[in-house]
């Protein structure tokens, strides 16, 4: 089947989808994830092959975000419960308001349409994005990555089936055969039929989205995520933050690339850091993280010099870039230099360092006193995410039901004219 051919059956069924009621849309969403799990040995069996096929290719951080468990199969379907669970925002009165003449003006949440998600080698985006996008009213048109190409049609078929199981059309949610960039890039033109397109991925495909987009184009993802250190921090509490945000799976976009140390307490805190992310963690047989230093870090603790780059660079791995600044402010204007607008935190004990960081940080998510790893779908209540908005207009941050709709009015009159 062509690519649009997947687009004329996806918009041939988006009004069905966009009547169900919610009951309706919620027992399709627990029959697909029964399905899922009755079939984790066929969908850990694609994923093999695809690891298979990626081979030395791909570093093993890359590999971790490809690969398949048991568990997180178990993890997708209980996402698609979640969501299941969560309120439908299809049909909420956003505002009422009653004009002099009597007409009585509705603002009403409504689905998009068909709804294109764009990704690479994650294959749960496969489940979570059928979900959001079919709870919220959505048809919804994949297109994966070739990596993971086996995987995503071993779920996508699975699920399927939990909607035939419950007699609804396998249609409202679909995947196109071509992973090349042409087949992308039909996607991305496809201005009869997709209502929206949501890239999930490394800068290169967010920016050619972006760029060559014809169809509305949610921005999302790069993450160049700052954790700063400041004079007033706890250096304990800074220690297991910032491991955390680094550390705990560096792969993904909310994981922090760049930690900024007051000079007040460099001297102090950067040989806890070097001791913590890269000795501990050795003998601990765990991958020691690369620190790539700015000067005057570097005369502290060694290391690797930092070039100018490495301030800018999503590394996804286990590598830091460290630099030495003066004080909060100094901190800010590095990060509005460098940012992605994605994920920065502060580490301090001071109300007033904390809440001119807050307000001055333009970024989807601003911490004070926690891990940058938490801007995530589920973490943030939504059941689970179809992607991080990095802009502002419609969406900003982890994008749940209600990004995924758009609004009407509706107005209610009495033999009005004007």
């Amino acid at each position: 089947m062509t690519t649009k051919e997947v687009l004329a059956e996806a918009k041939a069924v988006k009004h069905r989808l966009a009547l169900l009621k919610t009951e309706e849309k919620n027992r399709a969403l627990l029959a697909m994830a029964a399905a899922l799990e009755a079939e984790t040995d066929v969908i850990l069996a694609a994923n093999r092959a695809d690891l298979d096929a990626v081979g030395s290719s791909m570093n093993d951080v890359m590999k971790d975000r490809l690969r398949l468990s048991k568990e997180r199969v178990c993890a997708m379907a209980q996402g698609i419960r979640e969501v299941a669970a969560l309120p439908d925002p299809v049909g909420k009165v956003i505002s009422r308001v009653t004009r002099p003449n009597g007409l009585i003006l509705e603002k009403v949440r409504v689905p998009m349409g068909v709804v294109a998600i764009i990704y690479e080698s994650r294959p749960n985006v496969t489940s979570d994005a059928a979900a959001l996008a079919l709870k919220s009213g959505n048809v919804c048109v994949l297109r994966g990555g070739k990596e993971a190409f086996r995987s995503s049609c071993a779920i996508l078929a699975a699920m399927r089936r939990g909607l035939a199981s419950v007699g609804m059309p396998e249609t409202l949610i679909n995947m196109v055969p071509d992973t090349t960039r042409a087949g992308a890039t039909e996607l991305m033109t496809a201005t009869d039929t997709v209502d929206l397109l949501i890239p999930r991925g490394g800068a290169g495909l967010i920016s050619a989205c972006v760029e060559q987009a014809k169809v509305p184009c949610i921005r999302t993802g790069t993450g160049i995520c700052h954790v700063y250190v400041d004079a007033a921090a706890d250096l304990e509490k800074a220690l297991n933050i910032v491991e955390n945000a680094k550390a705990s799976r560096p792969s993904v976009c909310n994981a922090e690339e760049v930690c900024l140390v007051s000079r007040a307490v460099a001297e102090r805190f950067l040989p806890m850091l070097r001791r913590r992310l890269t000795d501990d963690r050795f003998a601990a047989g765990k991958p020691p993280v690369e620190l790539r230093c700015d000067a005057e870090a570097y005369g502290i603790i060694g290391g690797i010099l930092a070039t100018e780059a490495d301030f800018d660079t999503e590394f996804l791995n286990y590598i830091l870039a460290v630099k030495v600044v003066e004080d909060v402010s100094e901190a800010i204007r590095h990060i509005e230099q460098h940012s992605t607008h994605h994920s920065d935190a502060i580490i301090t004990e001071d109300p007033q360092a904390a809440q001119l960081f807050t307000a001055a940080i333009d970024s989807a998510a601003v911490y004070v006193n926690a891990s940058t790893r938490f801007t995530d779908g589920g973490e943030f209540g939504l059941g689970c995410e179809i992607g991080i908005s990095t802009q502002k207009l419609h969406a900003r941050g982890p994008m749940g039901l209600e990004e995924l709709t758009a609004y009407k009015y509706v107005i209610h009159g009495n033999g009005q004219i004007r």
